[in-house]
């Protein structure tokens, strides 16, 4: 069994080998895709081209991409920053341009200077359904709207408002995966140009956990075990799902033997998230401490919620003459994201070389968002940075995001047939189906691809540029110390295969003579 520590192999290469494994990796010299769609800027980079003497370096690029296309989402919401979210019910629907924030500006007490958590709403939802870090982000907002004119007028410049603050979020998610893979900058494209980002970005506030959890794992990338942690637990008590890290981060730490780095990660976590939540979370009178009902509301809410739009179960629900209750729902949701985990970590343990965390940390996400109760459309938004650093591949990744562009009209166009009447204006039930399943099909596809790439390493597109792990932080380049099965013996190689590949860090050359993935 090989020792727990290890130094990282690039140390035990010779100077010319460490120099042609650091060189930046360029899409449109590795990548089909990607060098096609250079041609409308050009053409693929030369191989005499001069890199990093200019401004304008590919972080630099990528924020300003990822700031272009959320101000094009911005536009396509213009129909109902005009009209559509004060005139009729369907309008909204109609153009795809519905966002949660106007909204919920007055229903849920933001109008009316109401503090959330502490004060009760008048309406049918009794206390803000938001996790803790969120709401504060909401009513940041609110303190810097305008507290005058029509309340659609202060709508619209509370939604103007959120959307400034979630167009620094959208940044910060592009340069946090730009610079986490060292050498792959230019993967931080595929987030900024992501349709269904820009599409998705202002429907409500997942934007802050997903920056959280992009910085964490920029942290973690960078060996800050206890910074990632703390991110982490922001990023948590922004948003539930980023705490599902946690999972595939323990497995990787017990294969690699990583425990120290791992409890500094959950202590950061549990940490930053109390800090938060405390606060809110306890109150006190004369019987002594208690739970207060305000903070719980996010987690009551989530549990009483019935099937909802974009799930598996809602096509059950409404094709059963005996539709599945509530509480079977979240009994057998729970039991398959349990399941899933444990194949997770069966896979972790077995596979021919350590899976990487970003790979890993997709599987565990997109497990979750596949057996939940509901799918909202911003939702994507979890999955966007994660499959750009699990699976760097433009080809995947726009056949993904045509799924989700999918399914983001056919929601839109489904509750316009529901608010339209008898004039039925829209997409009728069965079509609705039709798109779930189709975002169900894109995600399941990308599973598969990561899984493959985890039990056949060689196609692993950021392995094959001759890296191990390079979001694993204290990972990259270690050495096991817990295997099983097929794991335990030396990863296969290709016998068609060309270009770098990584045994624990050391690259060498194998030949190949087909370079498509």
């Amino acid at each position: 069994m090989p020792s727990a520590e290890m130094t990282p192999a690039s140390m035990h290469e010779p100077e010319s080998v460490r120099s042609a494994v650091a060189e930046p990796v360029q899409p449109t010299r590795e990548d089909e895709v990607a060098a096609a769609g250079s041609e409308l800027i050009g053409g693929p980079l030369g191989r005499h081209a001069l890199l990093g003497t200019s401004w304008w370096t590919p972080v630099r690029i990528v924020a300003l991409v990822a700031i272009g296309m959320f101000a094009l989402g911005l536009v396509q919401k213009a129909p109902c920053y005009h009209s559509g979210w004060f005139f009729g019910a369907s309008s909204q629907y109609t153009h795809a341009c519905y966002s949660d924030i106007p909204h919920l500006y007055q229903g849920r007490g933001f109008a009316d200077h109401l503090v959330p958590y502490f004060d009760k709403l008048p309406g049918d939802m009794d206390y803000l359904e938001y996790p803790v870090l969120t709401g504060v982000f909401m009513e940041v907002a609110s303190w810097l709207t305008p507290h005058s004119g029509s309340i659609q007028h202060q709508e619209q410049w509370y939604w103007f408002v959120n959307a400034g603050m979630l167009m620094v979020c959208a940044a910060v998610i592009a340069v946090c995966v730009a610079r986490t893979h060292r050498r792959r900058p230019w993967d931080g494209l595929l987030v900024a140009l992501a349709p269904a980002l820009a599409l998705t970005a202002t429907i409500n506030w997942d934007l802050l956990a997903v920056a959280l959890t992009a910085a964490a794992m920029l942290m973690w990338s960078r060996g800050r075990a206890l910074a990632f942690g703390v991110l982490l637990g922001l990023a948590t008590a922004a948003k539930l799902y980023p705490v599902l890290l946690l999972g595939p981060l323990l497995v990787l730490c017990w294969r690699a033997g990583k425990w120290r780095a791992f409890f500094q990660a959950v202590c950061g976590a549990v940490v930053a998230w109390l800090v938060v939540n405390l606060p809110v979370m306890i109150t006190h009178d004369a019987t002594g401490f208690h739970i207060r009902e305000g903070w719980a509301k996010f987690y009551t809410f989530s549990k009483e919620r019935g099937v909802d739009f974009g799930s598996f179960w809602l096509i059950w629900a409404q094709n059963s003459s005996n539709p599945p209750t509530t509480e079977f729902v979240n009994t057998a949701a729970t039991v398959l994201v349990v399941l899933c985990f444990l194949g997770i970590a069966a896979l972790t343990f077995v596979a021919p070389r350590r899976p990487r965390f970003a790979q890993l940390a997709f599987l565990m996400v997109a497990a979750f968002i596949l057996t939940n109760k509901v799918y909202s459309p911003q939702y994507v938004l979890w999955l966007v940075p994660l499959v750009v650093l699990a699976r760097p591949k433009w080809r995947d990744f726009l056949i993904w995001q045509a799924c989700e562009v999918a399914y983001f009209l056919g929601i839109w166009l489904y509750l316009a047939y529901t608010t339209s009447g008898d004039a039925h204006k829209g997409l009728p039930t069965q079509g609705y189906h039709w798109a779930i399943v189709v975002h169900l099909l894109g995600t399941l596809y990308l599973c598969a691809v990561v899984v493959r790439d985890i039990l056949m390493p060689e196609r692993d597109v950021v392995r094959r540029s001759g890296d191990d792990d390079p979001s694993g932080g204290v990972l990259d380049g270690a050495e096991d110390v817990f295997v099983l099965g097929a794991g335990a013996h030396t990863p296969r190689d290709a016998a068609d295969f060309e270009g770098p590949q990584v045994d624990w860090g050391r690259p060498e050359t194998l030949p190949h003579d087909d370079r498509s993935l």
